[in-house]
C-alpha cells in the first residue's frame, strides 16, 4: 500500500500506481474509435490487394512479404487500413499474444483475420497508443486476460477494452511519442547499416571465395578438393531432452539454429564449425566460439593440417543454400554425411586461405559490433519508454 507521505509532490496514487497529478487512468476502450476483427478471406489467392495475417507482424513490424490477398474488386473498403492504425495479435501462442505493429501508411494494405485493428480517438495520440501497447504493463495484461486453448490463446475485444492505461494530457502524449520516435529512427538507421554491412560482406565473400578477387601478393593456382579430404566430419552424440537445463554452462547444438538446451559438460572444443544434420534448419552453418555439446543432429567440421579452419567456415557459409538443398527425407529432413563429404571446392594455398579468412572475419566482427550497438539502443529505448509512460521521467511540452 502506498501512503500519502510516500507520494512525491505533483503525483498521485492510482490503480496503476503513482502517476503525475495531471495524468488520468482510463479504460483502453474509451480511447479507441475502432477495435475490430479483420476480414476473413480465401488464403489460396496469390495476387490482388494485400491483406494482413498473423505472420505479417511476427517481427513487430508490418512485413509486406508475408501477406495474404483479396481480389482487386472485393468491396471491403471498410477494412482498408489508415495511417496510425495498430495491429494487435489477439489469437496466437501465449508467448506471442499481444504483439503489435504500427502502420505508417507507406503501402496499401487491408486488415485481415486473426488480428485486431486498434484506432485511437481524438483523446489519444496514435503513436502514444502504440508505445503504450509495447510496455511491460500491457504485455503483462495480455498474459492475464488471454484465454488459453490447446495450441493457442485468444483475447476478446471486450476484455482488451477493459484494460486500464495511464493517460497524460494530449500535448504530453505527443511529446513522449516524439522523443521515443527519435530513438526509433536511430534504431532503424542502425538496422539499415547492418543490412548494408551484411550485403557488402556477402559480395566480398562471393568474390574472394571464387578467386574473382585476389588479395595482393597471391597468384598461385587453386586446387579442386573434396571436403572429406581436407576436413574431418563427425556426427554428435544425442542426449535426452529431459537432462537438458536452461541455465547450465554449455550449449547443446542439434538441428536448430539456436541451442536446444544446456549442459554442465561438453564434448566439443571451442572454435569448431557446425552444420545442422536434421530438422527444418538442416544445412545451417555456424561457428561455435565456445565449448559445446554436439548433439545427434549436428555435424562438426575440423580442418586437417594445411587447411585454415576459419577459411573452411567462410567457404561453407557462402554455400549454405546449396548445402541445405542436399537434404533428403519427406518426414524429418536430414543431410547425409557422404553427401556433405563429397562437396567439391576450389582451395588456395594455406597462406591465401588465412588472408581471405582474416578479411572475412574482420567483416563479420564489424557486423557483430553493429548488432551489439543495435541491441544497446533497443535496451536504452525500452528503459526510457518504461520511465516516460509511467511518469517517472517527464518531458517538457
Amino acid at each position: 500500500m502506498t501512503h500519502d507521505t510516500d507520494i512525491p509532490q505533483g503525483y498521485k496514487a492510482t490503480a496503476l500506481g503513482v502517476i503525475p497529478q495531471k495524468w488520468e487512468v482510463k479504460f483502453l476502450g474509451d480511447l479507441l474509435s475502432r477495435c475490430t476483427n479483420g476480414l476473413t478471406y480465401d488464403v489460396s489467392i496469390t495476387c490482388g490487394i494485400p491483406v494482413t495475417r498473423i505472420e505479417t507482424i511476427s517481427t513487430g513490424e508490418i512485413n509486406y512479404a508475408k501477406v495474404g490477398y483479396i481480389p482487386n474488386e472485393s468491396g471491403y473498403e471498410t477494412f482498408r487500413m489508415q495511417k496510425g492504425d495498430i495491429l494487435y495479435s489477439h489469437i496466437n501462442s501465449l508467448s506471442q499474444i499481444g504483439k503489435v505493429a504500427y502502420y505508417k501508411g507507406d503501402k496499401e494494405i487491408y486488415h485481415g483475420m486473426n488480428l485486431l485493428l486498434l484506432r485511437a480517438n481524438n483523446c489519444l495520440d496514435k503513436q502514444y497508443l502504440y508505445y503504450t501497447l509495447l510496455t511491460e504493463h500491457m504485455r503483462h495484461m495480455a498474459q492475464i486476460i488471454a484465454k488459453p486453448a490447446v495450441n493457442q490463446a485468444s483475447i476478446s475485444t471486450s476484455d482488451l477494452k477493459r484494460v486500464k492505461i495511464a493517460v497524460p494530457p494530449l500535448a504530453e502524449q505527443r511529446k513522449i511519442a516524439e522523443v521515443l520516435g527519435v530513438w526509433d529512427e536511430a534504431i532503424e538507421k542502425q538496422a539499415r547499416l547492418i543490412e548494408k554491412l551484411a550485403l557488402r560482406k556477402r559480395g566480398l565473400m562471393q568474390r574472394l571465395l571464387s578467386a574473382k578477387l585476389r588479395l595482393p601478393g597471391f597468384s598461385d593456382p587453386w586446387k579442386e578438393l573434396k571436403i572429406n579430404k581436407i576436413t574431418i566430419i563427425r556426427k554428435g552424440e544425442q542426449v535426452n531432452k529431459d537432462v537438458l537445463f536452461s541455465n547450465a554452462k554449455y550449449p547443446v547444438i542439434n538441428g536448430g539454429i539456436t541451442p536446444s538446451g544446456y549442459l554442465d559438460i561438453y564434448n566439443t572444443k571451442a572454435n569448431t564449425i557446425t552444420i545442422s544434420e536434421g530438422g527444418n534448419s538442416c544445412g545451417y552453418v555456424n561457428f561455435m566460439t565456445t565449448p559445446f555439446w554436439s548433439g545427434g543432429h549436428c555435424y562438426t567440421i575440423e580442418a586437417k593440417d594445411g587447411i585454415n579452419n576459419l577459411f573452411i567456415y567462410q567457404l561453407l557459409k557462402n554455400n549454405e543454400k546449396y548445402i541445405m538443398s542436399l537434404r533428403v527425407g519427406s518426414g524429418l529432413p536430414n543431410i547425409q554425411i557422404k553427401d556433405l563429404g563429397n562437396l567439391k571446392f576450389m582451395i588456395p594455398t594455406y597462406q591465401e586461405q588465412t588472408a581471405i579468412a582474416e578479411v572475412l572475419t574482420a567483416s563479420d566482427r564489424e557486423i557483430e559490433l553493429a548488432k551489439e550497438k543495435l541491441e544497446r539502443l533497443r535496451r536504452q529505448k525500452r528503459g526510457l519508454m518504461q520511465q516516460l509512460l509511467t511518469g517517472k521521467k517527464r518531458v517538457k511540452y
